[in-house]
């Protein structure tokens, strides 16, 4: 309850929320190392960061396997959606380039993994 009747959350009508969540890691994962996964994550997730520096795209967190950003927030961005969408487009394609290449060092179950 708010007592004070202060606002206590602000609103962004020109910013746009992405969660990519990487599909079929869980049962990937329970069938390989601890390092292996780091392996993963860490390979994915400095992939996506650099493709967030270059579009405006601010990384929120990462909680487990899911990677989740913002744009247009706290300065608006005219284009929100669009850059996202693009962010989106070049995260998934980014996945499929770097599952074949992890595919040798992690197994071929690797390349089953997906984004969504």
């Amino acid at each position: 309850e708010n007592k004070n009747k202060t606002r206590i959350a602000k609103l962004y009508p020109e910013c746009t929320v992405f969660f990519l969540d990487i599909a079929g890691f869980t049962k990937w994962s329970s069938s390989r190392s601890p390092e292996e996964v780091f392996l993963l994550l860490e390979t994915f997730f400095a992939a996506f960061d650099k493709l967030a520096d270059r579009r405006a795209i601010f990384k929120v967190e990462t909680i487990g396997d899911c990677y989740v950003a913002i744009t247009g927030c706290p300065e608006a961005q005219r284009n929100h959606a669009t850059n996202m969408v693009r962010f989106a487009r070049a995260c998934v394609a980014k996945v499929n380039e770097l599952k074949s290449e992890l595919s040798d060092l992690l197994g071929p179950n690797t390349e089953d993994l997906g984004c969504r």
